[in-house]
Parts: C-alpha cells; sequence; structure tokens
C-alpha cells in the first residue's frame, strides 16, 4: 500500500521507463507508479525501455503504470485516461496529455494509463490490457486519501482503442482477470462512470475492419471469440453511466460502435448519452476549435457535473 510520503517522494520524477512529456498547459504534480509489485500476470512483454515517437506516441510498455497529475485545487474527483493507437501503440501526447490539461483546469485529478499492448509478447495477451486498466481503477481507489480524490468519484475517459479498453473495463468490472495479489485487490474495479470517444465497441460483423479487431481475435475468429472482446455484449444493469462522442464521418471506427453501445446502454437500463458529431473525423482527441470536435468537450463537462453531483 502507498503512504502519502511515498507518492510526495515521487512527484515530479521522470516516467519508469522513457521520457516524461510535457502537456500543453503546466502540470503542478507528477507521480509514476509501476501497477504490479513484480511482474504483470503471465509475464513475457518487451525488455523495455519504453519507445517513443516525435508525437509522444508510446511502445514496448516493458512496465505498465500509472501517471499522476494533481491539479492545484484537487476538488476530489478523479478521471483514468487510456489513450488509443490501435493497440498497436499509445498515443499519449496526442490525446492523453491534452485530456489531463482540460480535466486539471477543472480541478480533476487525472492518471493516465499505460497499458500493455497485446502484441508485445505478453504471455496473457489479449487480456494484459484489462488486467491492467482492472488494477489500476483499484490501485487509485485503495490510495484514494493520499491521492486527495474520492473513491467514489472516480471514472474512465477512453479514446479510440483506448475507448474499447474502457468500456470493457466499465462493461466487465465484476470478471476476475487475475488473481489478487495485495489490499488493493480488494477494492471493487467498477468505475463511477466511462466516457468513451471515437471508440471501438464492436469487433463483430460488419464492424470489423480495426486494428483493434485483428490483434484481439485475429484475421478469422468464431463468432464467440468475436463476441467475447467486444464491449457491448458485457453490458448489464450493472454499469455505470456512460458517455459517448463520435464523427459521423469517422473513416477508422466506423460510426455505428456507438450507436450499438447506446443500443446496448438503452436495453439494459444504462444511463447514456450519445453525441455523434457532423465532422471531425478519428483522432481528434479534445476537439479544434470552431469545429464539431470542438463542442464535445463542453457536452462532456456538463454530462460530468451532472453525473458526478447529481
Amino acid at each position: 500500500m502507498l503512504t502519502r510520503r511515498s507518492i510526495l517522494a515521487a512527484m515530479g520524477a521522470a516516467a519508469l521507463s522513457g521520457k516524461t512529456l510535457a502537456a500543453p498547459t503546466p502540470i503542478h504534480a507528477t507521480a509514476s507508479l509501476p501497477l504490479w509489485p513484480v511482474q504483470p500476470p503471465g509475464g513475457g512483454g518487451p525488455a523495455g525501455p519504453t519507445v517513443e515517437n516525435a508525437w509522444g506516441a508510446l511502445t514496448d510498455i516493458a512496465i505498465p503504470s500509472i501517471h499522476v497529475y494533481t491539479p492545484a485545487r484537487p476538488n476530489g474527483d478523479a478521471v483514468l485516461v487510456a489513450a488509443g493507437g490501435g493497440y498497436k501503440r499509445i498515443e499519449e501526447g496526442q490525446e492523453a496529455l491534452p485530456a489531463v490539461s482540460w480535466l486539471n483546469e477543472r480541478n480533476i485529478t487525472a492518471f493516465v494509463l499505460r497499458y500493455r499492448l497485446p502484441g508485445e509478447g505478453w504471455t496473457n495477451a489479449p487480456l494484459a490490457p484489462l488486467q491492467d486498466a482492472q488494477r489500476a481503477i483499484r490501485l487509485i481507489r485503495a490510495n484514494a486519501k493520499s491521492f486527495r480524490i474520492n473513491a467514489k468519484r472516480l471514472g474512465l475517459l477512453g479514446f479510440s482503442a483506448g475507448g474499447h479498453l474502457c468500456g470493457l473495463a466499465a462493461t466487465w468490472s465484476a470478471f476476475a482477470s487475475y488473481d489478487p495479489l495485495d489490499e488493493a485487490d480488494a477494492f471493487s474495479a467498477r468505475p463511477n462512470f466511462a466516457a468513451l470517444i471515437y471508440p471501438v465497441i464492436t469487433l463483430e460483423p460488419p464492424y470489423d475492419h480495426t486494428s483493434t479487431k485483428r490483434i484481439f481475435v485475429g484475421e478469422h475468429p468464431s463468432p464467440e471469440m468475436s463476441a467475447k472482446w467486444s464491449v457491448q455484449t458485457h453490458v448489464g444493469s450493472d454499469c455505470p453511466p456512460i458517455f459517448l462522442v463520435q464523427a459521423q464521418d469517422d473513416p477508422i471506427s466506423n460510426p455505428a460502435n456507438t450507436q450499438i453501445m447506446q443500443a446496448a446502454c438503452e436495453e439494459a437500463g444504462v444511463p447514456v448519452e450519445l453525441h455523434q458529431l457532423v465532422s471531425g473525423g478519428h483522432g481528434f482527441n479534445m476537439g479544434k476549435k470552431g469545429t464539431p470536435s470542438g463542442e464535445w468537450p463542453d457536452y462532456f463537462d456538463t454530462w460530468l457535473r451532472r453525473t458526478l453531483r447529481g
């Protein structure tokens, strides 16, 4: 279990592997914490160190971790952010860090998830990213006091493939993806909300032309495997509220993905809000001002306040 002293000692430290990226706006405090005490479940994976390209995209995630960004006046809300990249890389610079700045500006503590990429030799692929997400949620809750957050106001924000991962974490939270390791694993892995931005939801035909599908279930999967790793098949009445955003001209994740998720939530009685933007394509992260994609953060802000404050 972490202590406040150990967390404060880690503030401002470099990332566990690779260099720490600067967000567009100043970040007041940072800690980088490994998810697993020794080796991730199942073992395998790259030897490291983490590789970062010129745009802040990461590969070779040898040590999955959470990176903590604390605002000057934390209000107790917390969001775990998962960037996309088709499970081939993590677009931390293009997606996660702009989200961190937006969240911190609203006094929300942000946690960026560096999850294992299934194609990097992990024994438990494709289960590895879900294990990391569940462990991250539990670890954050176990140390809520040290992070100065309310464990009952912890949500997820995922982009593209990160939206697929956050969708699985939100809908499949009762699934025991790994054996308990310590006291942190006694905490719930169910988030209090999930925001999925241009997400991959289904791996089933005819919307199965994504790298997420190929990496998770291969080129010619059985219908059972495609359904198992699709988000909508796990939606039940115990799922948290869901917020969805996608552009109607998305060339990567068919816009039907968010419609499928909305329908599954409505059928299960799960609160859901979908915003399909007139344009924006794919990968617009926090949006471009003066375009339809620039509108969604305001929608999310309103929804978030209503969801967390009732």
